[in-house]
């Protein structure tokens, strides 16, 4: 038993400091990833300790001193978390969203998706927002051209009429142009002008190989705004049947369970090299920073603390429970973000839990701290 409850300290410790070791050792991304389990499993060895009221509950004490921070950024120390719909008079409401298309696949079978999904943007009255998978064309009307007739409502002017955010950036990779006419990318939204846009390239050949960022002015304010979607695992259908019913029993089994490590493999040592340039262009900017993204990886990551160092997590100062955004695989996958400079105070912040994508939306009010 001592053993064992070492061993789960120093995996734990492992995972939580993961962006230290990670460079040299890719594996440890698996730690990171079952740091909520880990720390489960240790609060029942603390537990075990206690009640034969033995010494060895040092290990759990010494634990949570080592890795406290850590621990909330897997776990607010707050029981619940206030949203009030009305912001307050000097807010920036900022919504950060993986919208899967807007379910355009589907539509003729389910246009009732569409329409909640705009109609929940249009609830919150965000004045940034931040969209990943999106789908939308952002040229004129080709009305010879049956696949823009047939979307032509998921044109960009289109957006911006009904969710009543006037200005747009749209960056995408021209070799996923989707149905024709329409790109598959990631777009700011924004109430406020926007003076300044870039869309940056990570590496071509790569999945989600762009992120970017966009200069908008509220009054003397300027903030830079980025958007960021990281290296998915992509796994298929067969992938994640494997992972929901592991087995190693045959040949066939094995090969499943070696095409998931690699899925795995790619995804963190892409992600790595992804989160330095994002952070690289976040220390260029002469402005304050909203980072917003999908990272497809959790709390404590590389890609976490890499691209948080030096800001502050709005879930963390604000929210409540494990805060999973993504609804599918484990109930434990935070991989939405929201990061806000320090020059502004986190007011509040909500995780939608309404599944009209199989990510939830996040939202945040922030305010510019007084000079």
């Amino acid at each position: 038993m001592i053993f064992f409850n070492w061993l789960a300290a120093g995996l734990f410790l492992m995972g939580c400091y993961s962006e230290l070791i990670f460079a040299s050792w890719w594996p440890v991304g698996f730690l990171t990833l079952s740091l909520f389990y880990l720390l489960l499993v240790l609060f029942l060895f603390f537990i075990f300790w206690l009640i034969f009221r033995s010494g060895w509950i040092f290990i759990f004490i010494a634990t949570v001193a080592l890795s406290f921070n850590h621990i909330r950024n897997i776990i607010p120390f707050r029981l619940s978390s206030m949203f009030n719909m009305e912001k307050q008079e000097n807010d920036l409401r900022v919504m950060s969203w993986n919208v899967a298309q807007f379910d355009i696949m589907k539509y003729k079978q389910k246009p009732g998706t569409y329409n909640e999904m705009i109609s929940l943007v249009n609830e919150f009255k965000p004045d940034i927002a931040c969209f990943q998978e999106m789908v939308s064309g952002d040229t004129l009307a080709d009305l010879n051209n049956p696949y823009y007739r047939k979307y032509s409502f998921y044109s960009v002017f289109d957006f911006m009429h009904k969710l009543h955010l006037p200005n747009y950036f749209y960056s995408y990779n021209y070799k996923e142009n989707f149905l024709s006419q329409q790109h598959f990318g990631i777009i700011i939204f924004s109430k406020y002008p926007i003076v300044n846009r870039q869309t940056i390239s990570n590496f071509p050949n790569d999945y989600n190989s762009i992120f970017q960022y966009a200069d908008i002015v509220r009054g003397a304010d300027t903030v830079r705004v980025f958007n960021c979607h990281l290296q998915s695992l992509r796994f298929s259908p067969t992938n994640l049947k494997y992972i929901q019913n592991p087995s190693i029993k045959t040949d066939i089994d094995i090969e499943k369970s070696k095409s998931v490590i690699v899925k795995f493999k790619n995804g963190f040592l892409k992600r790595q090299l992804q989160a330095d340039r994002v952070r690289a262009e976040i220390d260029k900017s002469p402005y304050p920073v909203i980072i917003c993204g999908d990272f497809n990886d959790v709390p404590n990551s590389y890609p976490y603390e890499t691209i948080r160092k030096d800001l502050q997590d709005a879930f963390v100062k604000k929210g409540a429970g494990i805060g999973r955004t993504f609804s599918g695989i484990s109930p434990t996958l935070r991989i939405d973000n929201i990061f806000v400079d320090n020059r502004y105070s986190v007011n509040q912040f909500i995780r939608v839990q309404k599944k009209l994508s199989d990510h939830f939306p996040i939202l945040t009010d922030i305010s510019p701290l007084p000079e």
